[in-house]
């Protein structure tokens, strides 16, 4: 390593720099900048940065890693000025974060740092972070607008309607809706099954952030007018997403619930199975008059809750108002999210507890996927892409599984 602030003659071209407060707190970074390029590297503090990328010599710097933790997050209008000052020299960025709030990290991303690594390094992950910087950009790609060909589809399904609704807020069920809709489609036998996931969460409905897809003017106009649809205008509303599965959004702007009406979601709900195997729902927390058309409509209903007062207090009074209205409060599937693990034996307990006094089942629960869970909905890739050995993918995948296996052999007994 080489110091930066440091203007004496080295035979060996500097071309990468470490930036950080003290990099002697990152030594797996260290190691790693070593690895990778021997001498050929220099650190830098916060305060040194700037004026160092605007000198001369900071011309062969080939990119810098930026390396924060949660005693930085007082400097973050300093550290984001460091990563736009990179940017405009056209040094590539390397941001390397531990324990820092998902809002730093945000507004440290939207700086324009090229790469995003979560400290302690993964094994091998700074390599190919580098590789991947040094690769020529790919071809931008471009999503659907009103006037591209829209998504075709072919009628002869008999959709299976799933849907995912909250009863407290952070539970994870929009997570749940796109990651289940997406192992549905990678984990069937014939690995060929046609899936809609659709977001009825006409407010703040966070599917299209959740894959990094755009929101639609034609959602708008097809809500606004379900009397006229059919497979076409539906299909141009659609946006696929890796050619697997089809996805229609929340719309550009705020709603309000009940611009659509029960029998406005029936004509949606009924397009979509007739030309898609499987249908994911994702409903918004709260109770609309067409909620129940969903209930009704859908073979599987989670709730999504997790161990606390709030989740025990909510689902007893879901479980009133349903009964008392003679709606199909069996029906629901409650999930547990961040569940216990199974060496917790308290927490198991906890968890057998809760059930009894509130007279439900907690068959499904989903363990606590960690940081990688909020990184993955950041960065808008499923689980299955961003961290594939992640334990609530693993889970989702076993449940994704068992509903291909289902739907499988009821066809073949059909």
């Amino acid at each position: 390593m080489t110091s930066m602030t440091s203007q004496q003659a080295d035979p060996a071209p500097i071309v990468a720099c470490t930036i950080s407060r003290d990099v002697q707190n990152f030594d797996l970074l260290i190691e790693d900048m070593e690895l990778l390029l021997g001498e050929r590297w220099g650190d830098l503090g916060f305060q040194d940065a700037l004026p160092f990328l605007n000198q001369p010599d900071a011309s062969q710097i080939e990119f810098v890693a930026v390396a924060v933790d949660s005693q930085d997050e007082a400097d973050i209008a300093l550290l984001g000025g460091i990563i736009a000052g990179a940017q405009e020299h056209g040094i590539k960025v390397v941001l390397i974060a531990e324990d820092v709030s998902p809002a730093a990290l945000h507004q440290l991303l939207r700086q324009g740092a090229d790469e995003f690594i979560p400290y302690p390094l993964p094994e091998g992950e700074l390599a190919a972070a580098v590789e991947r910087l040094r690769k020529p950009p790919a071809p931008v790609a471009t999503f659907p607008t009103e006037s591209d060909e829209p998504v075709k589809l072919k009628k002869g399904g008999d959709g299976v309607l799933i849907a995912v609704q909250s009863l407290c807020g952070g539970s994870g069920a929009s997570t749940l809706a796109v990651n289940l809709a997406y192992e549905l489609v990678a984990n069937g036998k014939d690995k060929d099954h046609r899936v809609c996931l659709i977001d009825f969460g006409l407010q703040f409905g966070s599917v299209a952030t959740y894959l990094d897809l755009p929101r639609r003017e034609a959602v708008l106009e097809l809500l606004s007018d379900t009397e006229s649809m059919d497979g076409d205008s539906f299909a141009q509303a659609l946006v696929s997403y890796e050619d697997k599965m089809q996805v229609f959004t929340s719309p550009p702007d705020v709603l309000p619930l009940d611009m659509i009406t029960p029998a406005d979601v029936q004509r949606i709900l009924d397009v979509a199975r007739d030309h898609f195997d499987y249908v994911v729902v994702d409903m918004p927390s709260t109770l609309v008059q067409w909620t129940e058309t969903v209930l009704t409509e859908a073979q599987l209903y989670f709730a999504m809750i997790e161990l606390d007062m709030r989740s025990a207090q909510n689902t007893l009074r879901l479980k009133r108002t349903l009964q008392a209205e003679d709606l199909p409060f069996d029906k629901i599937r409650f999930a547990l999210n961040r569940a216990p693990r199974f060496t917790d034996l308290q927490g198991k307990s906890r968890v057998k507890r809760m059930a009894d006094s509130l007279g439900i089942a907690l068959d499904l629960q989903l363990p606590d996927g960690g940081k990688p869970v909020l990184q993955a909905c950041d960065h808008g890739v499923p689980l299955a892409n961003h961290a594939p050995k992640n334990p609530l993918r693993k889970e989702i995948v076993k449940l994704a599984q068992q509903l291909n296996a289902i739907g499988e052999d009821g066809a073949e007994a059909a």
